[in-house]
């Protein structure tokens, strides 16, 4: 192994390149920083590469199939619609690309240094970044800790050929006719649902008491409506026990209501969850210190145990969303700098891409009152809105829960087409303290979807005009 001689010295060091240590680092940059990132795999981290863009191009091609073969109602008949599944690998890899090679030139545009490899922390201010054949020294001022998580790999259930996670998913060189989900959580109904709209036949077992744990049971309600609609078959309160491993295929044995059942399918998608990235970087020899479940423990400004080094993203607490690492990248960033800011978890969004779109921000009505907040409520459905009645969209809602005192926007529930880009307009609202009122005396243009948030907040008040009022 060939050993860098002397120190290269930079202000900060970024491990890691996802949605959160890119972030961080041209931001660090941009307040003047001398800034290197370390990857040891791919520039844009799992979000770019092998999660959030490359799955939701594979269930934009979904959505496209599906409609093609089901839109008799509007008058559109297509026979014998095929897909080039190979030919759709290439458009989600070419999202990919084009992605991570703006995300490759902002990082080059912004004087960061990019560096490939392994990092191992040697001390509070030192690293080691570790090649197969070399190996180089780097002194940093402070550091931020942006390493993400990895799928967690159940001990019955061990990757292979056939057993695979989301990343080997999203990389099928074939749509599979049978597959089977292990864990209905966001990642499982996701790609659960994009497989069923390209033509599989989808199985999924999940252990909780209902898919999709931490949405409202009214909204998942209707998403499992739509998925039994493709046939999609969910088993909960279902333990997955093994699997037996052909050359062509699976047999996965599972319990449910006491009763043991198997299934067979070409491959058995494992979604129970993500690790964080924490481990065999030397972490303990610095003194860094560790909450639960192996996540680590930082201050509002993203700062670890060791002052000078910040961590943000899965590997600390909160959700794995990328939207929330890239936030305390910029705060992790912004604090190194000596500015003011701190994180504020007040309206940090949720989204499911499933069919139809699950988002959530602030709290619900469940949450709000737990809390010890008197609520108001109130919902207006996708079904009395001229936008998503000319669209064929007509499942789902728009909820609002408000502080009963002065009407103060705090929660917002959305379920339906284009729910991913409408919870925006919320978020906004709860995060610049805005009422009920102010959503609905804000002009909306019409058709358009947006008017259900103006709907649902009249209906609050208690005088919508496109429902009847109870």
């Amino acid at each position: 192994m060939v050993v860098g001689d002397f120190p290269i010295e930079v202000d900060t060091l970024v491990v890691g390149s996802g949605p959160g240590g890119y972030v961080a680092a041209i931001r660090a940059a941009q307040t003047g920083q001398k800034v290197t990132v370390v990857e040891k795999e791919h520039i844009g981290g799992v979000c770019l590469n092998v999660g959030c863009i490359p799955s939701k191009a594979l269930i934009s091609v979904g959505h496209r199939f599906e409609q093609a073969k089901h839109s008799d109602n509007m008058g559109i008949t297509a026979s014998d619609v095929k897909i080039d599944f190979a030919k759709a690998q290439e458009f989600k890899n070419s999202v990919v690309k084009k992605l991570t090679g703006g995300v490759s030139g902002l990082l080059k545009g912004n004087g960061v240094d990019v560096v490939e490899g392994e990092a191992y922390f040697v001390d509070a201010n030192t690293v080691r970044i570790m090649k197969e054949d070399s190996a180089q020294t780097y002194k940093f001022k402070n550091a931020i800790i942006a390493t993400g998580s990895r799928p967690v790999e159940i001990p019955t259930f061990k990757y292979s050929k056939r057993v695979i996670n989301s990343t080997g998913a999203l990389a099928l060189e074939e749509v599979p006719a049978k597959l089977v989900v292990i864990g209905g959580g966001y990642i499982g109904t996701e790609l659960g649902t994009a497989y069923a709209n390209l033509g599989s036949e989808v199985t999924i077992i999940e252990g909780g008491n209902d898919i999709l744990a931490g949405f409202e049971k009214q909204m998942t309600q209707i998403v499992k409506k739509a998925l039994k609609k493709k046939g999609v078959e969910v088993a909960v309160k279902a333990s997955a026990k093994g699997v037996e491993e052909t050359d062509t295929g699976v047999k996965v044995t599972y319990e449910v209501g006491g009763e043991e059942k198997t299934i067979e399918a070409d491959y058995a998608l494992v979604t129970v969850g993500r690790r964080p990235n924490t481990d065999e970087i030397g972490l303990e020899e610095v003194g860094i210190k560790f909450g639960e479940r192996g996540l680590i423990e930082v201050d509002e400004q993203c700062r670890t145990s060791v002052e000078n080094i910040y961590a943000i993203g899965d590997i600390v607490a909160g959700p794995q969303l990328a939207h929330k690492a890239s936030y305390e990248g910029k705060v992790a960033a912004e604090a190194i700098a000596g500015e003011k800011s701190v994180v504020d978890y007040l309206a940090i969004p949720a989204v499911c891409f499933t069919d139809p779109e699950l988002a959530t921000v602030g709290l619900s009505e469940e949450q709000a009152k737990a809390e010890g907040y008197e609520v108001q409520a109130g919902k207006f459905p996708f079904g009395a809105n001229g936008r998503a009645l000319a669209l064929d969209a007509t499942d789902g809602f728009v909820k609002l829960v408000s502080r009963k005192e002065d009407g103060l926007l705090i929660g917002a529930q959305i379920v339906g087409q284009g729910a991913s880009d409408m919870i925006a307009e919320l978020g906004l609202a709860i995060e610049a303290g805005m009422t009920v009122e102010d959503i609905a005396m804000t002009i909306h243009a019409h058709p358009t979807l947006g008017e259900i948030s103006m709907e649902a907040a009249e209906v609050v008040m208690g005088h919508p005009i496109h429902i009847l009022s109870k």
